[in-house]
């Protein structure tokens, strides 16, 4: 930079970048501005506070607030390339004879609805599975429970009684935010608790489905810390930063193409 810049606008200019860069770095935040490394961590404080970023090892990721519940149907019509996208990649990945656990949401109603592999078994909540899945070959079963039209989905005591007498060859778990410091956050706690449940209830890898859209992306209720997560399945619009941090922290992140 050509001249130092007061607080204010340092930090507005820090905003900017984050928010087209989806993550910044400490180091080059320091040079590009002509300020100390400590200088660039009371920013990140700042920052933080509003709600703006998250910290991170050596720098800080977009954060994104998601408060109220959007309408299923509502979720089902935005970024639905992707979330095909992404059903179709889950596919490629189950193996035959599987005991898949399956919760609810918009992308993996796409899951169920490309599934096609040989005497697999389905356990999920989403009501969904009901008119997607097709292939006689795969056996499904409900969780049953309360049903929520907000989201077709299946909550409640007699959800988590079937949940907890199964054991799963892999969970593929939908959410509505991806977040390093916060984990996976959902707006609905008897759906976070459902899907936590399917969490602790499988004996192979947590596979989460999400288009880039919910990268960065903190709701009111966790369902999981991040550390639980064996897999991400996400589209090309992740920012390359934010899949990094992802990666080194130990996930595998596969982009659906």
């Amino acid at each position: 930079m050509t001249r130092t810049l007061i607080p204010v606008d340092r930090q507005a200019r820090v905003q900017k970048m984050i928010e087209e860069k989806g993550i910044v770095k400490v180091t080059e935040l320091s040079k590009l501005f002509g300020v100390t490394e400590l200088t660039i961590r009371r920013d990140f404080d700042v920052l933080e506070k509003r709600g703006v970023l998250e910290r991170t090892h050596g720098g800080a990721v977009l954060r994104r607030r998601v408060k109220v519940e959007p309408l299923y149907v509502e979720k089902n019509q935005k970024h639905r390339l992707p979330k095909k996208k992404i059903g179709i990649a889950v596919n490629r990945i189950i193996e035959p004879g599987e005991t898949l656990l399956i919760n609810t949401g918009s992308t993996n109603t796409q899951v169920l609805r490309h599934l096609s592999g040989k005497n697999l078994r389905v356990i999920t909540s989403n009501a969904n599975a009901l008119v997607e899945i097709e292939n006689p070959e795969i056996e499904v079963i409900l969780t049953g429970g309360l049903f929520r039209r907000q989201s077709n989905s299946l909550i409640g005591d007699l959800t988590h009684t079937i949940l907890k007498s199964v054991c799963g060859s892999k969970a593929i778990i939908g959410v509505d935010g991806v977040s390093i410091k916060f984990g996976l956050t959902t707006p609905i706690q008897e759906e976070a608790a459902v899907a936590r449940l399917m969490i602790d209830q499988t004996l192979g890898p947590v596979i989460v489905v999400a288009d880039s859209s919910k990268m960065g992306v903190v709701s009111n209720f966790v369902t999981a810390p991040i550390d639980k997560v064996n897999i991400l399945i996400t589209d090309a619009g992740i920012k390359p930063g934010f899949k990094k941090e992802l990666e080194d922290i130990g996930i595998d992140v596969i982009i659906a193409k």
